[in-house]
């Protein structure tokens, strides 16, 4: 144990003015570290761990949606790869702490530092140029350009410290719940029991989560990955004599998988594979391929039916009602694909479970819930899994006038290959993109932004950047209803290529074409070379 402290020396002092700061130590932020290395980054983690959303916004039973071997850095493998079962939490976290013990990254970490404001040291103009930060390409120019205000161990006092480059890995989820909006008088103030956020919820010990559910009347309002988890979590809590029934409040339906093969068919086929993904729309595409992609809107269409024909065969979902009125592909292409924790439906077949839907809106009363029909749900405990406002975190630190700027009428963050805010200078933002696999489209963009520190290529102009940003939402649009997420699942090889030939690296990076059309990409492909 001792060892393991000593090899996990953090940063002690932050030098007055750095070149790189890096803001959070989850995955993007670890994997910032590590391609920044030569920079000697400073780190700033407002908590005493590594981790982000695995350490500190989880339930005690939530698991990784992807096997081990689909969820790995390129340079470092899980030690149980080939175990079938999906990772724990806990087991995610041991794993990111591996990571930064091969690669030495604790020394680059200030816990306990939390950002509480920025400051722009540059120009009235210096965002606001042809060419990003006013060149375009190596942005580390020797001259500071914001400004990081940092509180420690909770003080109110803060500590300035001057950077060249910043990059926010502050992450989606967590920090900021999501709140509903209720009609006057129809809020948690006229509700007698008690409501809470499922960030709050995961601050909890076991103990105290089974005492807070155990014998209570519960509805979990939502029908994503965190509300699935929450309602499992609540008929564990409710065994035995006394147990109560959980019911989920479900205001939109989504498409769940219960495992990663269709049919006897592995999941990769459909949508993880270069050939599968010719045939769905990307970003600014040309004539003759928009033309190809609408030949084949049949094909696409098949997929899509096919893989629902085996989710109505295996789920129940007729039986509850849950059946979604779009097409499977809406969800894949827009991240919300959710993979059901075993034996899920028999917890419903059993009445441990139920399900009410509320397409139209919902209250509280002083006894429970209120759907729009006028159906009441009697409720001693109401848990909102309604998601997270993943922008207002960065709204609260950056300046004027880069705070108005971080969404645009897509509701969605205009980043250049997911990293470079066309109009803020010297700063990046890594993890606000989805994709079937989020830690490899983070560990990429990390490697393309370290090559854009080092001058290997330069940016297109700031108005080509913002072609490029909305190209990709118009490309989201055509395929799915829930566009307002920044999702690249049906082109994510596409956007990789584009990576790997700034960085002037091969884009087709199999052996042979065979494998190159029909087999998944993963993590081996892109090491570096």
């Amino acid at each position: 144990m001792a060892q393991v402290k000593a090899a996990r020396a953090t940063r002690e002092a932050v030098p007055t003015v750095s070149r790189v700061a890096i803001i959070g130590s989850g995955i993007s932020g670890l994997a910032a570290a590590k391609q920044m290395a030569a920079y000697d980054p400073v780190v700033f983690e407002a908590t005493p761990s590594v981790g982000g959303v695995w350490k500190h916004c989880v339930y005690r039973t939530t698991r990784l949606q992807t096997p081990r071997a689909n969820y790995e850095f390129s340079d470092y493998s899980w030690g149980n790869r080939d175990d079938p079962a999906f990772p724990t939490h806990t087991e995610v976290v041991d794993y990111l702490e591996g990571y930064a013990d091969e690669f030495d990254l604790w020394r680059y970490i200030s816990f306990g530092s939390k950002v509480v404001d920025i400051k722009f040291l540059g120009g009235a103009e210096a965002g606001f140029t042809e060419r990003w930060s006013g060149t375009g390409k190596a942005p580390l120019q020797g001259k500071p350009t914001w400004e990081v205000g940092v509180a420690t161990g909770g003080s109110g006092t803060v500590q300035y410290y001057k950077f060249e480059f910043v990059v926010m890995c502050t992450g989606k989820y967590g920090d900021v719940p999501r709140m509903p909006v209720f009609p006057p008088g129809k809020g948690p103030e006229v509700f007698k029991g008690t409501v809470m956020h499922s960030l709050d919820y995961c601050k909890l010990s076991k103990e105290e989560t089974v005492e807070l559910m155990r014998g209570k009347k519960v509805v979990v309002v939502g029908y994503k990955k965190s509300a699935i988890d929450l309602a499992n979590e609540c008929v564990q809590a409710n065994q035995g004599d006394g147990g109560q029934a959980c019911t989920m409040l479900v205001r939109t339906l989504h498409w769940m998988v219960p495992s990663y093969a269709i049919w006897g068919l592995p999941f990769f086929l459909f949508y993880s594979t270069r050939f599968s993904q010719l045939f769905y729309e990307r970003p600014n595409q040309s004539f003759f391929r928009s033309l190809l992609c609408r030949l084949m809107s049949p094909l696409r269409a098949g997929v899509s039916k096919f893989i629902e024909s085996y989710l109505l065969w295996k789920l129940p979902l007729g039986k509850y009602g849950l059946t979604p009125d779009h097409p499977f592909v809406e969800d894949y292409a827009s991240c919300q694909l959710a993979f059901l924790p075993e034996g899920f439906f028999d917890m419903a077949d059993h009445g441990l479970v139920r399900f009410k839907r509320a397409p139209d809106g919902w209250w509280l009363s002083e006894i429970g819930v209120v759907l729009e029909d006028g159906t009441g749900v009697e409720a001693d405990l109401v848990f909102l899994a309604t998601g997270f406002e993943s922008t207002d975190k960065l709204r609260e630190v950056l300046p004027k006038p880069f705070r108005g700027l971080l969404v645009d009428e897509s509701s969605m963050m205009p980043l250049y290959h997911g990293t470079i805010h066309p109009l803020i200078p010297n700063m990046a933002f890594v993890g606000f993109v989805e994709s079937a696999s989020n830690l490899h489209t983070s560990e990429l963009r990390c490697r393309w932004l370290a090559g854009l520190l080092e001058g290997r290529f330069e940016l297109p102009t700031v108005q080509a950047m913002m072609r490029h940003v909305a190209g990709e939402a118009d490309a989201m649009r055509r395929t799915t209803r829930f566009y307002r997420r920044h999702c690249i699942s049906t082109y994510s090889i596409h956007d990789s290529d584009g990576m790997c030939a700034d960085l002037s690296s091969a884009t087709h990076r199999k052996t042979n074409w065979i494998s190159e059309l029909f087999a998944p990409y993963n993590k081996e492909d892109y090491k570096q070379q």
